[in-house]
């Protein structure tokens, strides 16, 4: 396999959120000392903290990207006050290109982070000591896409072939390109598809729920695509999971359990009130002076149903399978882009098997 690897993300949009070093430091620093966060109350199981309401835990959250549907369940959890009723004052840190990712981090503002299980084993894997408690997606959404009009028909076409992949998001686009021993030149991109449709690129990475959407959007009709998913070429790589320090789990195992289940809630919220939940995704994403299109956002979140319950399921299965985590360790163990593995038992520490927190219950603010 030969891999040249170009840059033009100057902006770098996704590279903020998710690049391993910057991660690393995210948790890094959660394990710090108290008087390194004399902004925030004491989350610890010991004595009940106290956030803006009797009893409520401050808790940040680090998503991987910028205000969506993606996320929906988190948003319209806080508004609803799903979060709150058990016993959690949570805030989700918003997307911002001007404000130092890495300064946030350092100062250890997130107690709890969303990552895909190929990074999150990755930062494993470098030694940082981050945990897996919940596994909300099963499956892969991820595709390279081709235009009809380049001639890429099989996946042996891609070799010599201009592919652009995301900052922080190369992880499995480079273990496909190992497995298949392709030939390509790989062109660093921040958020935009514009490379691609301009014919910059002849290939893109895209998410089903989103960038293909946005492709549909931008005037191709889905029989002018080739889509290769990743999951038909053997690296279905499970993506949303819940990621804390493991040393939480042990000092604050009832904030362990009470985030996920407030998660689970309110996504299942989300998806029982779809257009509710788009008011609200849409409402806080205009908060940040982020645009949104409402088709777009509807796209998303009806198809990050189908991620997170799909066909045969009623609920969201929250267990990382052991063969899904030896799948991808030993992927992209093989092609060398992790020196190790951690044991199955080491990364994944169930939400289920701690005890729940002893804090008395607020009302939620849903009818």
């Amino acid at each position: 396999m030969t891999c040249k690897i170009l840059s033009l993300a100057t902006c770098r949009f996704r590279l903020l959120l998710i690049p391993t070093c910057l991660i690393a430091m995210l948790f890094a620093s959660c394990a710090c000392k108290d008087h390194d966060r004399k902004d925030l109350p004491d989350s610890g199981a010991g004595s009940p903290p106290t956030s803006r309401g009797a009893g409520l835990r401050k808790v940040r959250l680090m998503p991987y990207w910028v205000t969506s549907s993606q996320f929906s369940g988190y948003y319209v959890g806080i508004e609803k006050g799903i979060f709150r009723k058990h016993g959690i004052d949570l805030e989700v840190l918003p997307f911002d290109p001007f404000r130092s990712t890495t300064n946030e981090i350092a100062n250890g503002h997130a107690d709890f982070a969303l990552l895909w299980l190929v990074n999150a084993i990755q930062l494993r894997s470098m030694g940082i000591d981050i945990v897996n408690i919940a596994q909300f997606s099963a499956r892969s959404s991820l595709m390279l896409l081709a235009k009809k009009s380049s001639g890429i028909r099989k996946i042996s076409d891609l070799n010599g072939k201009k592919v652009a992949i995301w900052s922080g998001f190369e992880l499995q686009s480079r273990a496909l390109f190992s497995k298949y021993n392709l030939d390509v030149t790989t062109i660093t991109i921040g958020s935009t598809n514009t490379l691609f449709l301009l014919d910059g690129a002849d290939l893109i990475n895209a998410n089903w729920f989103d960038e293909y959407h946005a492709i549909l959007n931008s005037g191709y009709d889905a029989n002018e695509l080739v889509p290769f998913f990743f999951a038909d070429y053997g690296l279905n790589f499970p993506e949303d999971g819940i990621y804390c320090l493991s040393e939480k789990t042990r000092s604050d195992p009832g904030l362990c359990h009470d985030f996920v289940q407030a998660a689970l809630e309110s996504w299942r919220y989300a998806f029982d009130h779809p257009d509710e939940a788009l008011d609200i995704v849409i409402r806080t994403a205009r908060k940040e002076n982020h645009p949104v299109n409402r088709s777009h956002q509807h796209w998303m979140l009806s198809h990050y149903r189908e991620l997170y319950i799909p066909k045969g399921q009623t609920e969201i299965n929250t267990l990382l399978l052991k063969k899904d985590y030896d799948n991808v360790s030993g992927i992209i163990l093989t092609s060398k882009l992790i020196h190790r593995i951690i044991p199955y038992d080491s990364f994944y520490m169930p939400f289920g098997s701690m005890k729940h927190s002893e804090l008395p219950m607020t009302k939620s603010s849903g009818k």
